[in-house]
């Protein structure tokens, strides 16, 4: 069963996920808030599994609460997914150097909806293509890091490898595949970069490969 914390400051909004949440086997509604601050509040006491967070609400907003929860100790467990009606660049990149699982659009359609919670607290991470174009996008416009082989040099050289190809977004599957090895072998391999580079998840990794310069997309 996936627990999940609705947060959004329109009452309407937050009834129609609950109404489509709980028509699905294996998800349960257990709580709602309307901002921030009682969102965090809330993630201390229900412990959710994925928190499905809007990004502007009044006082604490989305980005500054998926912040705090993700400095928590406590909430290590707890992923939050981004909906916004907003593809701007700024809350891409905030939201997921704040901590962020995933991010979506709000007019993604029900079953978007439904398999990205599900991906998302399977502890992967998610982007929207949208949202993945346009973080590719700003980083291939964007100036070059200030110091390219910043972090580096606590992977090995799989490692490395490894790194490129989640954020070129292959599965494990896909990697295991690529590398020959076993799916097995190449979830572990993710892993220990991840505790290497302390990453929350496989979406503030590839977040560093690209500032890192261990990826550069191909420019225009």
């Amino acid at each position: 069963m996936i627990r999940v914390l609705l947060v959004d400051d329109q009452a309407l909004m937050r009834a129609g996920f609950r109404a489509l949440l709980e028509a699905e086997d294996g998800v349960e509604v257990v709580g709602e808030a309307a901002d921030g601050a009682d969102a965090v509040r809330q993630c201390r006491v229900l412990r959710p599994d994925v928190v499905l967070m809007d990004v502007q609400m009044p006082g604490l907003d989305g980005i500054e609460a998926t912040r705090r929860i993700a400095a928590e100790p406590g909430l290590a467990g707890v992923r939050v997914l981004i909906l916004t009606n907003y593809g701007l660049d700024s809350y891409v990149f905030a939201a997921l150097r704040a901590g962020a699982s995933g991010f979506l659009l709000k007019d993604a359609d029900p079953g978007d909806l439904l398999q990205a919670i599900d991906v998302v607290a399977r502890g992967d991470a998610l982007l929207a293509p949208a949202v993945t174009r346009t973080l590719i996008s700003e980083f291939v416009t964007g100036p070059p890091p200030p110091d390219p082989a910043a972090g580096r040099d606590v992977l090995t050289g799989r490692e490395q490898e490894i790194v490129e190809l989640v954020a070129r977004g292959l599965t494990n599957d896909e990697i295991a595949t690529r590398m020959v090895i076993s799916p097995l072998t190449a979830k572990t391999h993710v892993n220990r970069a991840m505790t290497k580079l302390h990453c929350r998840d496989r979406a503030q990794l590839v977040v560093w490969a690209y500032e890192s310069g261990l990826i550069a997309p191909r420019r225009r």
